[in-house]
């Protein structure tokens, strides 16, 4: 399966370390899912270098990683509190499709 790991980027990072532990925690649940057989999607992996590009971080973080959801076949909410990740999760219940919140709920591939 394709699955978009979504979880808190900058809510609650007051500065760029938080923000940067909140990146490793989605992406070291990439790789165990990677591991699991699943192709791991992360919107904020895809979004950082279009916004270091044009500096246009309203104008692409939530639109990309909104579409990117669109595309997956499941969805792995991880971490606190965040109004983009729960957008994103949003999109898969209302699809029909999984939403998993821990990594032992995802099944292997």
């Amino acid at each position: 399966m394709w699955i978009m790991i979504s979880g808190p980027y900058s809510s609650g990072a007051v500065n760029e370390h938080q923000r940067a532990a909140n990146l490793r925690a989605m992406n070291e649940a990439a790789l165990t899912l990677f591991r699991m057989g699943h192709v791991p999607v992360i919107g904020v992996n895809m979004a950082l270098p279009v916004i270091d590009t044009g500096g246009a971080y309203d104008e692409v973080m939530m639109p990309l990683s909104l579409a990117l959801a669109e595309r997956c076949d499941a969805c792995l909410r991880i971490g606190g509190p965040s109004r983009g990740a729960d957008g994103e999760a949003e999109r898969f219940i209302a699809r029909g499709l999984p939403v998993y919140t821990r990594l032992e709920e995802v099944p292997a591939s």
